[in-house]
């Protein structure tokens, strides 16, 4: 199970739901950014990064996987620039030759002597930060249960989807365990759906990262989030012990009271069977001015 290999003939899906609610305005870290701006910046980072893992020096874009990203905050809806409610997510491909526009950012990357040197990149762009609502998680997950459910009657062979909520507060419309559980059900012949929950603070104070029990959990959100979480299949637990985690036998992919610096190597992780070189090129986002 979770063996599949990924080409074009079996392309992986990735779709991200980001919590979009008012609360999302809030300042985080030290950057003076708030984190809708930083997801959104993170995002595109991560969209980047898979455009040119899937290109081969040239024009063309591989189609080995395809993205969706659903916002949900004042609305639930498809949010990557050129998706809508009929067509919610889109290869690579299509991704890659059509950004909602091109930024220019600086940022600062190493000088090879040790030191850091700041530059001028460009950064396509497909998802903009909104910051505005309440937080319909249930809502959220229903949406993503038809989404996947329907990827993979058209997919059965492929690996299966890979579902990452992140958000920074409890559900606004009741209890999102049973739409969860939905979206696990989902499955392809590989296995079931990964649902994967990342949840973000602007204190970032006691982080718990892929725990394999709720014993440390600190209160009853963290344990919801903890039993809507998949385990880690095998490529992503050695990923995760990899960069340093303490993994232990049946570890989940949830990030609870999560900071900026590790809401990255979570997506890159939890990511891993999509992009399955990493996503180093994402590590120095938060140290984007």
């Amino acid at each position: 199970m979770y063996a599949a290999e990924i080409n074009r003939k079996q392309p992986a899906l990735l779709l991200l739901l980001l919590d979009q609610s008012y609360s999302m305005s809030e300042r985080w870290g030290d950057n003076g950014k708030s984190k809708a701006e930083m997801l959104a910046l993170t995002v595109n980072r991560l969209l980047t990064d898979a455009v040119l893992q899937c290109s081969k020096g040239d024009d063309r874009i591989h189609d080995y996987f395809e993205v969706g990203v659903i916002g949900y905050g004042a609305d639930v809806q498809p949010i990557l620039h050129g998706t809508d409610s009929s067509r919610p997510v889109l290869p690579i491909s299509e991704i890659g030759r059509n950004p909602r526009r091109v930024d220019r950012v600086k940022r600062k990357v190493s000088d090879g002597a040790g030191g850091l040197v700041e530059v001028d990149l460009s950064l396509p762009v497909w998802v903009d930060p909104v910051t505005n609502g309440p937080t319909p998680m249930a809502q959220a997950l229903e949406a993503a249960t038809v989404i996947v459910a329907d990827w993979c009657a058209r997919h059965p062979a492929s690996f299966p989807p890979i579902v990452i909520n992140v958000t920074d507060g409890a559900s606004t419309d009741g209890d999102p365990s049973e739409a969860a559980r939905a979206v696990r059900s989902a499955r392809t012949d590989d296995g079931d759906v990964l649902l994967f929950n990342l949840h973000l603070s602007a204190l970032a104070s006691n982080e718990i990262a892929f725990p394999s029990t709720v014993e440390g959990l600190q209160d009853q959100y963290a344990a919801q989030l903890f039993a809507m979480s998949s385990a880690l299949p095998s490529v992503m637990a050695e990923a995760a012990s990899a960069c340093g985690y303490a993994v232990r036998t049946g570890a989940r992919g949830f990030l609870y009271n999560a900071g900026t610096s590790t809401v990255i190597e979570f997506l890159d992780i939890g990511t891993r069977a999509v992009t399955p070189t990493g996503l180093k090129e994402l590590t120095a986002a938060n140290s984007t001015t």
